[in-house]
């Protein structure tokens, strides 16, 4: 059955002062030259906030909420400031000044931003993942405990839509990617490349249960390819590697919700967030990749994909998005 989208009552409209805090939040319009399509989800959720009707203030910088900005609750999507673990950042300042916003929690938010610990999180509740190493900055560099394999994946540990991803086929390559990416400033993870396409669960909570929305695909014209941050930024042509598709796969689906379910009490409560899975349709096999909270929420990606699948317009997501962390907060009946 489907579960009917919220509402924010004009009274609470009229009475609340909303922070939309974003990297570009007040960009014009097109593709930014270094955030490519990501500029263009800023201004998509900005129009949408304003044409609810909400007494709105904007900002794109984290010193907007050094001090008190004078609002009752912050919208924030400012998640990539150019340093590590910045994700943590906006929910920190806001906990700071007592002021409620949407979005987990900032421990939470390291968590899932952290892949090796939600890695874990993810063994300890028996979900299958592929076997991996975390680099720390500072620490050895050894071949020990390494999950070699004929290709690797190695990325900062704390990356957001394959910023850093490389490719290796032995350890003196896995130990150069490695040395890169600390010399970025990041952590490394290093793990076996999975042969497969990426399936994505989009989560949201409403009435303080998370609602599992349709499933999508990454479906990818060669499995083997490794997509990068430029396509999935649209900075590249990308048509011919890999389209987001519906997945309505019968038997490996029940198998992905049973084990996003699982994943759910690490995180709640988290407003929205994309549980992440590597699945090789010809063999059957599933892996989990990731969770990521306060993920992208563009009617041209997943969650605006599977929101119009579930029977929603793209302002009645975000809407009831809102209205169930402003409820959650205390704030949707004055």
């Amino acid at each position: 059955m489907t579960v009917q989208p919220l509402t924010i009552p004009q009274e609470a409209k009229d009475r609340l002062k909303i922070m939309f805090i974003a990297k570009h939040a007040k960009w014009g319009g097109g593709l930014h030259p270094e955030d490519g399509n990501h500029a263009l989800y800023h201004v998509e959720v900005r129009e949408i906030l304003q044409s609810l009707g909400l007494n709105l203030t904007l900002a794109d910088k984290y010193d907007a909420l050094f001090g008190d900005p004078g609002v009752d609750f912050v919208f924030p999507l400012l998640n990539r400031g150019g340093f590590l673990n910045s994700e943590m950042m906006l929910p920190l300042l806001c906990t700071r000044l007592r002021l409620p916003y949407l979005g987990a929690s900032p421990i939470l938010r390291g968590l899932s931003d952290d892949k090796h610990l939600t890695k874990l999180c993810a063994v300890s509740r028996g979900i299958p993942t592929a076997p991996w190493k975390i680099f720390r900055r500072g620490a050895p560099v050894t071949e020990d405990g390494a999950p070699m394999a004929e290709r690797m994946v190695i990325k900062p540990n704390a990356s957001s839509a394959s910023w850093g991803v490389m490719d290796a086929h032995d350890w003196m390559s896995v130990k150069r990617a490695i040395a890169e990416i600390h010399d970025m400033g990041h952590d490394a993870i290093m793990e076996p490349f999975l042969i497969g396409s990426d399936v994505e669960v989009p989560v949201i909570t409403v009435g303080g249960q998370p609602l599992v929305m349709p499933m999508m695909l990454f479906q990818q014209a060669d499995p083997s390819h490794l997509r990068t941050y430029y396509e999935k930024r649209d900075l590249v042509d990308r048509a011919q590697k890999y389209q987001l598709v519906d997945f309505e796969d019968a038997k490996i689906q029940p198998i992905i919700d049973g084990l996003t379910r699982k994943m759910l009490g690490e995180f709640f409560p988290f407003d929205y967030g994309r549980y992440e899975f590597r699945v090789d349709l010809e063999k059957g096999e599933v892996r989990f990749l990731e969770v990521n909270l306060n993920c992208n929420l563009w009617s041209e990606k997943v969650f605006g994909r599977s929101a119009r699948r579930y029977g929603w317009t793209q302002p009645q997501l975000i809407e009831t998005i809102l209205a169930e962390s402003l409820d959650r907060h205390g704030l949707l009946n004055g």
